[in-house]
């Protein structure tokens, strides 16, 4: 679990030092619509970086569905966010990485849908 939670709170600090970097540094040279797609990438991943931090602190939750949570939510951010990252700091052509960005959304949404399936089948004293 520690170990789980070292990821969580790294990927909350890169969340927050890309917030600040695409506010401060980025805001003159990205265009309206570029500062938007790099804002909702800092989002979702501090969005997930809460989920990840409720998974791995609940004590309802096994250390296996721990450890299956926390590298299907860490690729969904490396794929959904870092995708979006690489577009507007390493600008790496859209079309190289069109198709990842959704597949990166899609596995952050299938996290979601197997936290509330795995809290779904738990009864309800054990919570």
């Amino acid at each position: 679990m520690n170990k789980n939670i070292t990821i969580t709170c790294l990927l909350g600090a890169i969340a927050v030092t890309l917030g600040a970097m695409g506010a401060h540094a980025l805001k003159n040279s990205l265009s309206a619509a570029a500062m938007n797609s790099f804002e909702t990438a800092v989002r979702y991943q501090l969005f997930h970086v809460f989920l990840l931090l409720f998974i791995n602190t609940h004590s309802a939750t096994s250390n296996s569905f721990r450890n299956k949570m926390t590298w299907l939510i860490v690729l969904g951010i490396f794929l959904f966010s870092g995708s979006i990252y690489g577009i507007y700091l390493l600008k790496i052509p859209v079309n190289f990485v069109w198709f990842i960005t959704p597949i990166g959304g899609l596995l952050l949404t299938l996290s979601w849908l197997l936290t509330a399936f795995y809290f779904f089948k738990k009864k309800s004293n054990k919570l």
